[in-house]
């Protein structure tokens, strides 16, 4: 029987895997991360718990989105407005 949370679990994953090509430490430094977390827990089975890991996930995903959204307004600041000790 399959479980019907695997779609939500393949989601998330493949959003992982489309956020990490940006990471600060490179992109096969994310796979490499984020296939061990899934692996880690591949063998879980109780729903609640997998609801738990996929909140989780999006919980990172978030994270992520922030660091990006941060990095973008740092190279922004940074190339539109002079240095206010250094005129």
């Amino acid at each position: 029987m399959a479980n019907p949370l695997r779609g939500e679990v393949v989601r998330l994953y493949k959003n992982l895997l489309f956020l990490g090509r940006e990471y600060p430490k490179g992109e096969s430094y994310f796979k490499e991360r984020l296939k061990k977390a899934f692996m880690k827990n591949r063998d879980v089975k109780d729903p609640e718990k997998i609801k738990e890991l996929i909140g989780r996930g999006e919980f990172v995903i978030k994270e992520l989105e922030a660091l990006y959204y941060l990095r973008k307004y740092r190279a922004m600041k940074q190339r539109y407005y002079e240095d206010k000790d250094n005129p």
